[in-house]
C-alpha cells in the first residue's frame, strides 16, 4: 500500500473567466445587446474594470465563472473538510463500489514523517493492519462486492486516499482561498488550496489577483488567534505567481 502525493489539475473552466465577469457586470448598466457588449469587451483590456467590480463588492457577477479541479492523493480527512464548502459540486471515488481488497493508498502526515524512518515504518504497519481487518471483513461478509465493501470500509482510516472532482464558481473559490490558504487551516487542505489558487490565477489573473488568506490585503481577520506569520504568507503568495 503506497503512500501518495497530492495531485491537482484544473481540467475545465469558463472560457476567458475575466471576460465573462466583465460581460455580466457591464450588462447590468448597459442598454446594448450581448453581441455589442461582447465586441466591446474583446476590443479592450478588461482588467481595470474587473478590479473595480471586485473592489465594489459586486460579486454576484463573479459567480458566472466556474472552475473544475481533478484532485488525487488526498485523504478522507480532507474530504470531510472540503465538502463543508456547500456552494460547490463534488464527485468522489466510492468506497462502496471500489474495492480496497488489494490494498489502499494513504496519506502520511508530515509531522509523522518528521519523526524519522522508525515512526514512519510504524505508521505503515498500522495501515497494513487496518487493511488486513478490511480484507477479513470482506471475506466474512461475502467477498469484494458492494454489499461486503459497504460494511468492511468502516475499519478504513481517515488516512485512506481518495480522488474527486470539485467544481466551484469564482466567488466560492475566493471564499475557499480566504479560509483554506490561511496558516491556521489544516496542513493538507491548505496545500490543496494553494495549488488550486495557483492554477486558477493562471487562467483568471484579475479575478484572483488578490485572492488568498485575509492577511494578504490587510489585517489578519483571526485577531488574537493570528499565526503572526503574515510576511511569510505574503511571500508564499508572491512565489505562487503574483
Amino acid at each position: 500500500m503506497p503512500r501518495c502525493a497530492l495531485r491537482v489539475e484544473l481540467i475545465r473552466h469558463t472560457d476567458d473567466p475575466d471576460a465573462a465577469v466583465a460581460l455580466a457586470a457591464r450588462l447590468c448598466y448597459a442598454k446594448a445587446d450581448f453581441d455589442t457588449l461582447a465586441q466591446r469587451i474583446a476590443a479592450r483590456d478588461q482588467a481595470a474594470f474587473v478590479r473595480g467590480v471586485m473592489e465594489s463588492g459586486h460579486l454576484s457577477t463573479v459567480e458566472h465563472a466556474s472552475f473544475t479541479f481533478a484532485v488525487e492523493g488526498v485523504s478522507r480527512s480532507l474530504l470531510a473538510q472540503i465538502t463543508r464548502h456547500r456552494i460547490a459540486s463534488f464527485s468522489v471515488q466510492s468506497q462502496r463500489y471500489v474495492s480496497m481488497e488489494a490494498g489502499f493508498d494513504y496519506v502520511a502526515p508530515p509531522a509523522i514523517e518528521a519523526l524519522g524512518e522508525e515512526a514512519l515504518a510504524r505508521y505503515h504497519e498500522q495501515m497494513e493492519q487496518m487493511h488486513s481487518w478490511y480484507a477479513q471483513w470482506q471475506r466474512e461478509l461475502g467477498g469484494s462486492g458492494e454489499k461486503a465493501n459497504e460494511d468492511a470500509r468502516f475499519v478504513l482510516p481517515n488516512a485512506c486516499a481518495t480522488r474527486l472532482l470539485v467544481t466551484m464558481n469564482a466567488r466560492e473559490l475566493l471564499h475557499f482561498f480566504s479560509l483554506r490558504c490561511c496558516m491556521r487551516a489544516q496542513w493538507e487542505i491548505r496545500a490543496l488550496a494553494w495549488e488550486m489558487l495557483e492554477q486558477a490565477r493562471r487562467v483568471a489573473p484579475t479575478l484572483f489577483e488578490v485572492a488568498g488568506p485575509g492577511c494578504i490585503g490587510g489585517q489578519c481577520p483571526e485577531g488574537e488567534r493570528s499565526c503572526g506569520r503574515m510576511q511569510e504568507v505574503r511571500a508564499r503568495r508572491d512565489a505562487h505567481g503574483q
